[in-house]
């Protein structure tokens, strides 16, 4: 395991401390540019972080939007000229970027506790901390439905997704390797635990690939976050992998028949990073913090159904903010969905991505 990963270790956490604590010149410290993915997602970090945040602090959050890609990171990191204070990435780029000396050591012994006391490194589920980058929330790919096709005998497990023969219908997939292969072990009565040691063998490969051979004449492929939805919307498939937040919006804003399936579902976190040299570091810090706090991040999964990291925030969690649904029930980390969750081993992926891609792509044009 890489030093990235690594959680609240004191002395390196006592050092950075001061590290921070000293860096930062007060006359750039009035606005810090947070750069984040944009849409729904800023909205609610908006409503939840930012605004809050400005409210309590007096200083002025400027919202940049980017795509995911972090090649800006390593660029302004190397030419010495870093304009990024804190980025939202995912963590497979957290990991990374952290590993070549990309980001900030966060003085993580600083992070408060939960409102009842419970210590930051006991209420942070397992994954969400690490040495250069905090997690604020919870995404999965997951398997949804239109119930009008299932009225009489809904599906309930991911082994259902792939029985096309009590469950007739075509199905929806990404064309990737990574999430299917996960899917199809579980389908296949793997726990979600076991999942990579069994990946990590080339039996367990074959295995998810024969499981896969069963539904591959049913299956529509698809490449973008807004496909899955519209699939099922249009009666194109029956049953199709998707982004939960996505299916959440077809339901609350669409009106639209949908179930998600949490057995199984494939999760991932996002994290807060502060990009090695930024100018406003020890300020990016506190804002981080601010915005990791139990009750902030309760305020964000009012507007969007994505799973709060800390588990003091679950029970926090009310109505969407303008659909007036009770978002609980919709959580990637609500106890019910999350007892069967696989959570990405992005240094599984890493090691193996190269192999997998390429055996998934000869199985695609076979």
């Amino acid at each position: 395991m890489t030093s990235a990963t690594q959680r609240f270790r004191a002395p390196l956490a006592a050092a950075c401390a001061l590290a921070l604590a000293g860096a930062a010149s007060p006359a750039l410290a009035e606005d810090l540019n947070v750069v984040s993915w944009g849409g729904a997602y800023t909205k609610s970090q908006q409503e939840a972080y930012y605004t809050p945040w400005e409210e309590k602090t007096g200083h002025t959050i400027n919202s940049i939007d980017y795509d995911g890609n972090v090649a800006p990171v390593k660029a302004q990191v190397e030419s010495g000229n870093v304009d990024w204070d804190v980025v939202d990435v995912e963590l497979s780029d957290a990991v990374r970027l952290c590993d070549e000396g990309l980001l900030e050591i966060l003085p993580l012994e600083d992070l408060p506790p939960a409102a009842d006391g419970t210590p930051a490194d006991e209420d942070f589920i397992d994954g969400s901390v690490m040495d250069c980058g905090v997690g604020n929330i919870v995404w999965s790919t997951a398997i949804a439905y239109d119930e009008s096709q299932f009225s009489d005998n809904p599906p309930s497990s991911m082994a259902d997704f792939f029985d096309v023969e009590t469950y007739p219908g075509k199905r929806g997939l990404s064309n990737t390797a990574k999430a299917n292969l996960e899917f199809a072990l579980v389908a296949d009565g793997v726990a979600p635990g076991d999942v990579y040691d069994v990946l990590s063998t080339p039996e367990g490969v074959d295995r998810a690939f024969a499981m896969l051979d069963k539904i591959k004449d049913d299956v529509v492929w698809w490449d973008a976050g807004a496909q899955p939805p519209q699939m099922l919307a249009d009666g194109e498939v029956s049953m199709t992998s998707a982004y939960n937040g996505r299916i959440f919006n077809a339901i609350a804003v669409e009106d639209k028949p949908f179930k998600i399936i949490w057995d199984g579902q494939v999760f991932y976190i996002d994290l807060f990073v502060i990009p090695k040299g930024a100018p406003n570091k020890d300020l990016a810090w506190e804002f981080i913090k601010f915005a990791t706090g139990t009750q902030p991040l309760a305020d964000q999964a009012a507007w969007i159904s994505y799973g709060p990291v800390r588990q003091s925030s679950v029970p926090l969690v009310g109505k969407h903010a303008e659909a007036g649904i009770e978002m609980a029930p919709h959580m990637p980390t609500a106890p019910e969905n999350f007892e069967t969750a696989v959570q990405v081993d992005h240094y599984w992926w890493a090691d193996h991505a190269d192999e997998m891609n390429e055996r998934f792509n000869a199985w695609l044009a076979q």
